[in-house]
């Protein structure tokens, strides 16, 4: 049975936050699986993060972490000061995820998000850029236990590589069993031709699946082709965690980074939703 999770900044208007709470919100909700932000564990105190990580152990949920690295961060950068303060921050992360007993890290972990690409520039030095950073990383994280999954987001959001295919060429550059690949069925929706064929092309690759709707609300609350996308995870016998990360709320810094104009839902009851789409991917997808 594959678990089901959500990212914590459903919620949020903020990135920064406490995270504790969510823990018994999704065990409430039907969650087995809390994705949160793995920059802000690096600040925590020891103390902090175990406090978390035994609280998550005594509810019986996973966590698991995401980053889009912000610019001062930025490993695919071409000026070497930001490179390897990005490198040195991800090292740290690396180091306190596999301290928390994770063993994973997801997202823009090869780069910063958003990012577009300067005019008249090219995309191939800061993929350069980003495959010396990575092939450094995935040292430290073959020996901490930890696997980096590098997501492919869409055009509007990044750069280096939006198709799954173009991920396949970065993470087999990296030549790691600790670099994988992340999909997400809303990038999926903007980038591939073929959803299902993009699943089935990563194969025993793909670290994790990111679950939302064209619309970016929870599954079931849209018109992906949800039928055929659990077909293709069978045909590659997925055993990863299928992840929720619907954004609808306006406002703060979350809605500014992820473009939420307008009330997609008019006065949401975030945790009913949740918790409907919850069993909707039950139903659906495991």
């Amino acid at each position: 049975m594959r678990k089901v999770g959500i990212y914590y900044a459903y919620w949020c208007n903020e990135w920064d936050v406490d995270f504790l709470p969510f823990i018994s919100k999704v065990k409430n909700l039907g969650y087995d699986q809390l994705e949160i932000n793995g920059g802000a564990i690096v600040n925590m105190s020891s103390t902090e993060r175990k406090f978390l990580s035994d609280e998550a152990k005594r509810q019986n949920i996973t966590l698991s972490y995401g980053i889009g690295l912000t610019a001062d961060h930025d490993v695919s950068s071409l000026d070497q000061g930001i490179r390897r303060n990005g490198i040195n921050f991800m090292k740290e992360m690396i180091k306190k995820v596999s301290e928390m007993g994770g063993n994973s890290i997801c997202g823009t972990v090869y780069s910063t998000w958003p990012k577009t690409l300067p005019k008249k520039d090219s995309r191939f030095k800061y993929l350069e850029q980003s495959l010396l950073s990575m092939k450094e990383l995935v040292k430290v994280a073959e020996d901490e236990g930890v696997i980096l999954l590098c997501e492919c987001i869409n055009r509007f959001e990044q750069f280096l590589f939006n198709t799954c295919s173009q991920g396949m060429e970065y993470i087999n550059e990296v030549n790691s069993p600790n670099c994988k690949i992340l999909l997400d069925t809303f990038h999926m929706n903007i980038e591939e031709d073929s959803i299902t064929d993009a699943i089935l092309l990563a194969g025993d690759k793909l670290g994790e699946l990111h679950i939302g709707e064209n619309n970016r609300k929870p599954a079931g609350y849209g018109n992906m082709d949800w039928k055929a996308i659990k077909k293709a995870l069978d045909k590659i016998d997925y055993k990863g965690a299928l992840v929720q990360e619907p954004f609808i709320l306006p406002g703060g810094q979350v809605g500014q980074d992820i473009a939420v104009w307008r009330e997609i839902v008019k006065n949401p009851d975030l945790d009913e939703m949740a918790k409907v789409s919850a069993e909707f991917v039950r139903k659906n997808l495991c």
